[in-house]
């Protein structure tokens, strides 16, 4: 690793973890960040996101990406820029390996479906379910719950989308548990994290949607921002096929997204003579971000992907599936706690919320695949009155 700038997170000065360990951080030659990273890959959580929908619900083709390889791609890009700007590279890729853990099966659609079914026990949000997958719900190791991450780790996780003025219960029950300061700007290592998922998941969609015959490169050369990038990208290769191209036209604007971002932060960082770690969430401002002019452009390209890709109405009518499956599910275990695994009726509370909550809790853990083969177990057979 490069030196470390002063406002970058230093593992030596790390607030810690919330429960001591038998030898301390003294287990070999990794430091604390580096372990949580290294403790979020050999997560049962961080594999079940191979089967989580990125885009496309349990795609047919093995190109499309899923919630683990965007994870990984926004882990490249982030710790990257963070090697650039002096930042700790372990502490950025940790936290966007972890982001999206959170996630319940079929994406925002079945994260819709959870929210409805917990509009009286709270509501869900996968941001602070993230948060509760890994302190609470995950917990491989014999003395205490949880992957015990470090402080400036779990902080980063739970300000993905910054300072938390209104937490959720499941944040509230979180920052009670260990106070992660919420209503403070996150380090910019967190900062950095936020943003590498937008640059990874703005280009990345555009070329599952290519793949998938649900975009045209017409259609997204009606943005300045890409068809700059086109003409830059035909001028290098002028007798290359377009179709060769496509690929070429996200990285190129992979690197004009990274390197405005680079020349802005770094502009930011010395404007505002921040010079700890302290200093950075005492700001008041984020740090990490994009030019104006590009911060505009990106705002457009968002807008274009939601209404092209993102609302397609065959997108639309997979997540209308989608959320019928996770309602049926829980409506299904509501009921009749015994149809989950042992261990999980066991768990299962008399009492709301938590019975509601614990319910989501099993949901949210499922990969899209699993969510369907239950779904076909329980609603395939005759139907019980109550379900009709």
């Amino acid at each position: 690793m490069t030196s470390l700038a002063s406002y970058a997170c230093h593992p030596d000065r790390s607030r810690g973890r919330l429960h001591a360990e038998p030898g301390g951080e003294e287990r070999g030659p990794r430091d604390i960040f580096q372990r949580d990273r290294d403790r979020i890959i050999h997560s049962i959580a961080f594999r079940r996101l191979r089967h989580k929908t990125q885009v496309f619900v349990s795609p047919d083709g093995d190109h499309y990406r899923v919630r683990l390889t965007h994870s990984l791609e926004v882990a490249q890009i982030g710790r990257t820029m963070a090697r650039t700007l002096g930042l700790n590279e372990d502490l950025t890729e940790a936290l966007c390996l972890a982001h999206d853990i959170g996630h319940p099966p079929f994406g925002h659609a079945g994260e819709d479906a959870l929210e409805a079914a917990l509009e009286e026990q709270g509501g869900f949000d996968h941001n602070a379910h993230t948060l509760r997958t890994l302190m609470l719900l995950e917990s491989p190791y014999p003395l205490f719950r949880g992957l015990n991450l470090s402080w400036e780790m779990l902080e980063g996780l739970a300000k993905h989308n910054g300072p938390i003025e209104r937490p959720s219960w499941a944040m509230r029950e979180i920052d009670a548990l260990f106070p992660l300061d919420l209503r403070s700007h996150a380090s910019l290592e967190a900062q950095l994290a936020a943003i590498s998922d937008d640059i990874a998941y703005d280009n990345h969609d555009i070329d599952d949607g290519l793949r998938a015959g649900l975009l045209t490169l017409e259609q997204l050369l009606e943005l300045p921002l890409v068809a700059a990038c086109w003409d830059r990208v035909r001028l290098r290769y002028p007798d290359v096929p377009q179709d060769r191209l496509l690929r070429e036209l996200v990285r190129e604007q992979i690197g004009v997204m990274a390197n405005d971002l680079l020349r802005a932060t770094s502009a930011n960082i010395a404007a505002s003579r921040v010079e700890s770690v302290a200093d950075v969430r005492a700001l008041g401002r984020p740090l990490v971000g994009f030019s104006p002019e590009l911060a505009a452009q990106e705002r457009d390209l968002k807008r274009f992907m939601y209404a092209s890709l993102y609302h397609h109405p065959i997108q639309l009518a997979a997540a209308d599936r989608a959320r019928v499956v996770v309602t049926d599910l829980f409506r299904a275990y509501r009921v009749e706690p015994q149809l989950m695994p042992g261990e999980w009726q066991d768990d299962c509370a008399l009492d709301e919320p938590r019975r509601s909550r614990h319910i989501a809790d099993f949901i949210a853990g499922m990969t899209d695949r699993y969510a369907e083969k239950r779904h076909a177990e329980i609603y395939g057979a005759a139907v019980p009155a109550w379900m009709e």
